[in-house]
């Protein structure tokens, strides 16, 4: 039986606190706090839960924006910066880095393979 929270399954074998970071939005620090308040054991491995334990950590997570809200409110306020047409919507549009590294070196993950000229 897969331990299924928010849409994702969470790893069998891994303990509950890291185990709930597989979730899009849930981080060590926000995992730690859901299994305070919760009640449950953050050292308990996730294939060891009851029913009535994961059902709780159910009803704390559906509490939170995490997921595909989470990503559709990114992908929003990203696609509004562009409409206004601020400079960072600009260098989201470009590709560019967006909180002013430099670009001359050192941008290759954002800026993609290089190109021959």
């Amino acid at each position: 039986m897969a331990a299924r929270i928010a849409g994702v399954i969470i790893p069998m074998q891994k303990h509950v606190v890291i185990g709930l970071t597989a979730i899009y939005g849930v981080g060590r620090k926000r995992a730690q706090v859901i299994c305070d308040s919760a009640k449950v054991e953050p050292t308990k491995k996730v294939k060891d839960l009851t029913e009535a334990e994961l059902d709780s950590l159910r009803g704390e997570i559906s509490k939170l924006r995490v997921e595909g809200d989470l990503r559709r409110d990114l992908a929003m306020s990203i696609k509004r910066l562009i409409e206004i047409g601020t400079t960072r919507g600009m260098r989201h549009k470009r590709g560019l880095p967006v909180r002013g590294q430099r670009t001359r070196t050192n941008a290759r993950t954002r800026k993609g393979k290089r190109t021959k000229r």
